[in-house]
């Protein structure tokens, strides 16, 4: 079995794809124990991602989320189930 991902490792993969001038990744998969998904470790498998990048400006909500799952999508085989996104733009 595949190593879950870490917050850190989408953290950086967000920066290097994105350019977000904020960024904060939680992993809060403590708190889904015992749900679809959850990988029984408490890690790996529930994020929430608050991202704050130029890069959304005139997108959609479902735009926005889309560029952060595309960014994120080789970690989704590794045990990545669930994101909660907060995507802004600078100006919002």
């Amino acid at each position: 079995m595949t190593q879950a991902p870490s917050a850190q490792q989408l953290q950086t993969r967000l920066q290097e794809k994105l350019h977000p001038q904020a960024l904060e990744v939680l992993d809060e998969s403590h708190q889904h124990h015992g749900h679809a998904g959850a990988n029984g470790t408490g890690f790996g498998s529930h994020f929430r991602v608050r991202i704050t990048a130029q890069v959304f400006a005139g997108k959609s909500a479902v735009a926005r989320h889309r560029l952060v799952y595309d960014a994120l999508q080789d970690f989704m085989e590794q045990g990545l189930h669930a994101l909660a996104i907060e995507a802004k733009t600078p100006q919002a």
